[in-house]
């Protein structure tokens, strides 16, 4: 599952963003619901946690994120996915980057360091050269959350860049403004983005993905829909402890 954003320079919003959504200790959870016919099961699981630590002396956020399939569904399309991202807690840069992931037989292993003294980014295939402010996969979703939205216009383009399987995307967020959304979970206040994804092994790549995060300073994910190779996914939050802030997005329960 890829999440991805076009080319920025140090003087551009996506650089230099302070963390003001989240803290060590988050951790959300979510439930996958697939539909091949319009009706929705659910099919499988994640989640996302937050821990402060240290990586080459420097304070980080280590995030990590999880996806798969419920047992029972595995022989439709097994998922086992694994991320992880060591995020320097001053600049919100990845430093390193880590990927393990089975995909319907598919199966992917990635390990990147990141040296922003000589901006490169060093992987088991050779070194590769990359803009100042490049995000990785889970770094990207986390430097999302404290992009200021009150700055944009609906359709307004919020771009940067990212690097996965030894390439640089140039890529962007769509901004789509804001609305109450009703989930599995209740009904809140969002924000409503489209992300431009690179195609991968379950969604097609362009703007076909929307999401809804909590109109609150978390700015935690609420809703994720997309279309797959086969059928449609959406992605609800189910749980959450360690916010950062209240939740005052949460008009009421379900």
């Amino acid at each position: 599952m890829v999440l991805s954003w076009r080319s920025l320079s140090a003087g551009d919003d996506f650089c230099g963003i302070r963390n003001l959504s989240f803290q060590d200790g988050e951790n959300v959870s979510f439930n996958v619901f697939y539909s091949v016919v319009g009706i929705y099961i659910n099919a499988g699981s994640g989640n996302f946690t937050v821990t402060n630590e240290r990586f080459n002396n420097r304070p980080v956020y280590h995030v990590v994120g999880t996806g798969s399939s419920n047992p029972s569904y595995d022989w439709i399309f097994k998922v086992r996915d694994r991320y992880e991202s060591y995020i320097d807690t001053a600049t919100m840069q990845p430093l390193k980057f880590i990927r393990d992931i089975s995909e319907g037989g598919f199966k992917k292993y990635e390990n990147i360091t990141f040296n922003k003294q000589t901006n490169t980014a060093v992987t088991t295939n050779g070194v590769f050269k990359v803009p100042v402010c490049v995000q990785d996969v889970l770094s990207s979703i986390y430097y999302a959350r404290n992009i200021d939205f009150s700055k944009y216009k609906i359709d307004d383009k919020i771009p940067f860049t990212m690097f996965l399987d030894n390439e640089v995307f140039n890529l962007y967020i769509k901004y789509q403004g804001r609305e109450v959304i009703k989930t599995k979970y209740g009904k809140f206040n969002s924000i409503k983005f489209k992300p431009l994804l690179v195609k991968g092994t379950l969604f097609q790549g362009g703007e076909h993905m929307t999401v809804w995060v909590s109109d609150d300073p978390n700015r935690i994910p609420l809703r994720i829909e997309s279309p797959i190779v086969v059928g449609s996914v959406k992605v609800d939050m189910m749980q959450y402890r360690n916010l950062r802030h209240p939740l005052t997005s949460l008009i009421s329960f379900r």
